[in-house]
């Protein structure tokens, strides 16, 4: 198992990496791609296969294509190679090792960087699973921020639409 996680993970950054590197829009959404399936693996890994088979279907699926088709409606070209100042590029690493010095000493220091989580609850009678409690919150609590997030995405594909939109002359 441990072998998967650390193929599974390096699928992960290799595809998180490809995501900055690449200067190609589309290239770089397919690496999303790769990214998002190593997550998913990891997360199956895990026994979270909701979250995973999630994973796959909707960010994999659903919203990569659609980033692929806005990508594609907008005719994105290829940015130009510019150069970085070195001074900036020192900065950023800098910020970067920072911030994962913080993030090791909070984790380390916390009582939620040793604790180890419970195990995910078998199914012992109708309405104990995971996914009914999930489908319970989505359904009953988080109904309206669905909605809310849905329309946005509606709203952003029709802008999108929109202002790619040649005029005829």
């Amino acid at each position: 198992m441990t072998f998967l996680f650390y193929i599974f993970a390096a699928l992960a950054l290799v595809g998180g990496i490809g995501v900055v590197v690449n200067r190609n829009p589309v290239s770089a959404a397919f690496a999303m791609i790769v990214s998002f399936l190593g997550l998913a693996a990891l997360f199956i890994q895990l026994d979270a296969y909701l979250v995973g088979v999630l994973q796959i279907l909707v960010y994999a699926g659903a919203i990569m294509v659609l980033f692929i088709f806005i990508i594609m409606l907008l005719d994105v070209r290829v940015e130009e190679n510019r150069r970085f100042p070195f001074f900036g590029a020192l900065c950023t690493g800098g910020v970067a090792a920072a911030f994962a010095a913080l993030l090791l000493v909070v984790l380390n220091r916390s009582e939620v960087g040793a604790a180890t989580l419970p195990a995910l609850a078998a199914t012992e009678g109708p309405g104990s699973s995971d996914v009914h409690r999930i489908g319970e919150l989505l359904f009953s609590q988080y109904w309206f921020p669905i909605q809310v997030v849905g329309i946005l995405l509606l709203v952003a594909t029709i802008g999108v639409v929109v202002l790619s939109k040649k005029e005829l002359k």
